[in-house]
């Protein structure tokens, strides 16, 4: 049996494979709401063949998104605009539906990529930003604002708001993105958290509002559906968060009970110098993996099935999460079970495109035409 193919459970999500689509931010919201766009991406991946599709990086209030085009979860108007597009996909797909709570601190007010990326003056309609110090992201970027105690109680208390809504909308999981160089991961990282009080400074310190924030989302979502964490597990550079500050998290999590960790890096300091290449960041989750005993999850360069197999199949992680490959190839799920010799779950109106020499593919007998 594939192990890529072999089921998993999570609390009381029970997953038929070890793929999940990763959360990728789209910057096509409107106020924070979703629209037709999301119908037609969510749709589309929700069938991908992955047993769970994660929906992207969802911000907890206004000024917390990355864009003006970034998703948010943080009103009735942002709950309402996501309510059809998770009706269809129950109607049409078997996978799990997961969301990403987020928020970006210092990282927001920022254009969308293909215009640039860069920060948005408060005279273009951008806004002031928040973060643990008034440290800016980049040289020459307007500081945000040091984030007071009353600040940290809203933030923490919209990330459990949201999470109700999460539930109220029926998702099946949430992930807390700690990663990235987003506000969570501020915390962490001492290249952007200077502060002198009891969120900042040593490790316990650093990790304290992270955790505040898990607890609160944790309580908040119900106990029988997971919550996991996506992490930077290194800042790639030097003095920054590193592999044996996360693992450290990673313990503190688990007396937490969370469920899995998701281990990407970088994102916190343009002086990041990544290694790239095939499955670079494999060997953090294996690292975390081995030393918590956690449920990790793979992301980075995963394109190729037998690669996939083999990250599961060798114990260096539990599951898989794949964004770009799937963009490229929405049905990447249904091609690796061909690979594998494993099944995905199919809508019957596709049966019949299954090939001859895949009968057991979809676990269907195919029809023909009249």
């Amino acid at each position: 049996m594939s192990a890529l193919f072999s089921p998993l459970q999570l609390r009381g999500l029970a997953l038929s494979n070890r793929i999940m689509v990763s959360p990728m931010c789209q910057y096509s919201a409107v106020d924070g709401e979703a629209n037709d766009w999301h119908f037609t991406h969510i749709n589309s991946l929700a069938l991908s063949g992955a047993a769970m599709f994660c929906i992207e990086a969802t911000h907890v209030e206004r000024i917390g998104r990355i864009t003006p085009g970034c998703l948010g979860l943080w009103n009735d108007a942002t709950e309402a605009a996501l309510k059809p597009i998770i009706a269809s996909v129950r109607k049409h797909s078997k996978a799990a539906i997961a969301m990403q709570l987020a928020h970006a601190g210092r990282k927001g007010s920022s254009r969308t990529p293909w215009d640039g990326g860069q920060l948005i003056p408060i005279s273009e309609g951008g806004w002031h930003t928040v973060a643990p110090s008034a440290v800016p992201h980049k040289q020459g970027e307007a500081p945000p604002l040091a984030l007071d105690a009353s600040g940290l109680a809203r933030i923490r208390d919209a990330f459990a708001s949201a999470a109700k809504r999460a539930e109220r909308l029926g998702i099946d999981a949430l992930e807390l993105h700690c990663a990235h160089g987003y506000l969570l991961h501020q915390f962490l990282s001492p290249l952007s958290n200077k502060r002198t009080d009891q969120y900042g400074g040593s490790l316990e310190n650093r990790m304290r509002y992270p955790l505040e924030v898990f607890d609160a989302v944790r309580a908040a979502f119900p106990a029988a559906k997971p919550v996991g964490l996506r992490v930077s597990s290194t800042d790639w550079v030097e003095g920054g968060w590193d592999i044996a500050q996360t693992i450290e998290l990673a313990k503190e999590l688990k007396k937490r009970g969370v469920d899995w960790i998701d281990a990407s890096s970088g994102g916190v300091s343009p002086l990041q110098k990544i290694a790239l290449g095939p499955g670079y960041q494999v060997p953090f989750a294996q690292a975390i993996k081995q030393a918590t005993g956690l449920t990790t999850i793979a992301v980075g360069l995963i394109t190729e099935a037998r690669q996939a197999e083999e990250i599961v199949a060798s114990g260096k992680a539990d599951m898989v999460a794949l964004a770009r490959g799937m963009l490229y190839d929405p049905r990447w799920g249904w091609h690796a079970a061909a690979e594998l010799g494993g099944q995905v779950s199919v809508p019957p109106q596709y049966w019949r495109s299954q090939p001859s020499t895949q009968k057991a593919l979809f676990g269907a007998t195919t029809f023909g035409a009249r």
